[in-house]
């Protein structure tokens, strides 16, 4: 059975314009936009190094670790950080 979300785009299921995510997140597509964001490797750097007061003083990196949901994880991050809208 299947879904469909008023406002969606081709670019997957639960998605709203402009990358917007309804659901959760996976790991994989917290990467992705990590690196889309910051680029490959200044994404693990800033991820490993800045901490963030939204997730309770911890880094991305901590905070994962500690099983907050990646989607928690990346508003923190579009907290902080200009991010594009077509990403947040």
């Amino acid at each position: 059975m299947t879904s469909s979300v008023r406002g969606a785009t081709g670019s997957g299921p639960g998605r709203l314009r402009g990358g917007a995510i309804l659901g959760p997140m996976r790991l994989t597509e917290f990467w992705n936009r990590m690196h889309r964001h910051f680029g490959e490797v200044y994404a693990q750097s800033w991820a490993k190094d800045y901490v963030i007061s939204g997730l309770g003083g911890r880094t991305v990196e901590q905070a994962l670790a500690d099983g907050v949901a990646a989607k928690q994880v990346w508003l923190a991050v579009c907290q902080v950080v200009d991010v594009d809208p077509r990403l947040r």
